[in-house]
């Protein structure tokens, strides 16, 4: 066996949990499904070798099926049988790395979203116009994900139907195939209605292979990977330091509303939390920027 391929690995620990452990189908099943959406998660990522799994990249796993509304139980269970699945490469698939030995559970199941600050939103959103078609389709893209508090699923889901630029709006649907209307923003607009008007149709070169709003260069809808390696990227050419995920605009989005005295019950609404449970975990955030702001001004600080 190819000693870090992830799939064969999967089989093997399945296997054992089957035969050594004696584990219920039930419990089989559960496994297999979590450590699936673990390896494609992974494998979207460029982690095709497991060998090659850093600790971020687990963090940023959980923060996002978090933020994709998993809950703290069904974490527990994930965290688990992505435990397991480690040891067992190293153990018995002779990989030397196991990204989860230094991580407690505590932290796994509470992890804080990352954010920027708002002169670092600016700095990613600040891209040179250097002529590119796919430049100031990014830059319609940053804005409108950081003026919407979009998932990326949705953003890159979004259809010409669903945005309404007169009326300063548009629809997409969330988890559970739940609509909500969401306000867009004046520079937002600005920059979408430029992309509309000259960009997308010479993405589309008079072709009508999709109804997305966002293309890439061969007419097609963006993916969400494709939306990834554009904004890590962005993110280097800014100089931000911080690990830069599509999840990162959306965390800085509801904080920096909260930040500026928004009611916890809207930014649910616009987040599309079911839950305001989901959304209380920006509280922890910006308790810590008032400390923060406390012991910068305060002369007791």
């Amino acid at each position: 066996m190819n000693r870090a391929e992830p799939i064969q690995i999967l089989e093997s620990f399945l296997n054992y949990l089957s035969v050594e452990r004696g584990l219920s189908d039930n419990t089989l099943e559960s496994y297999a499904r979590d450590l699936q959406r673990y390896l494609t998660f992974l494998d979207q990522h460029g982690r095709q070798d497991l060998d090659s799994v850093i600790q971020r990249d687990v963090l940023d796993f959980f923060t996002q099926v978090k933020d994709e509304g998993l809950g703290v139980r069904s974490r527990a269970r994930l965290l688990a049988a992505m435990r397991g699945y480690h040891s067992f490469a190293v153990e018995e698939c002779q990989l030397t790395n196991n990204p989860l030995i230094r991580l407690t559970t505590p932290r796994m199941l509470q992890t804080l979203p990352d954010t920027l600050s708002v002169k670092e939103v600016e700095k990613l959103l600040q891209i040179g116009d250097d002529g590119q078609l796919l430049t100031h389709r990014d830059q319609a893209m940053l804005e409108l994900l950081y003026a919407t508090g979009l998932r990326v699923s949705e953003l890159v889901g979004l259809q010409l139907s669903d945005v309404h630029l007169n009326s300063g709006y548009l629809r997409t649907l969330g988890k559970g195939d739940k609509q909500r209307i969401v306000p867009i923003g004046e520079v937002s607009i600005e920059l979408l209605t430029d992309y509309l008007q000259s960009v997308r149709p010479a993405l589309a070169k008079g072709r009508m292979l999709s109804d997305c709003v966002f293309l890439n260069r061969s007419g097609k809808g963006l993916t969400r990977q494709g939306f990834w390696k554009m904004i890590k990227r962005r993110a280097l050419q800014a100089g931000i330091r911080k690990n830069v995920t599509p999840h990162t605009l959306r965390h800085s989005f509801a904080t920096h509303l909260l930040e500026n005295g928004a009611d916890l019950r809207v930014v649910q609404m616009l987040l599309g939390h079911v839950d305001i449970a989901t959304t209380q975990i920006y509280t922890h955030v910006t308790r810590e920027h008032v400390r923060r702001v406390h012991k910068t001004f305060h002369p007791r600080g």
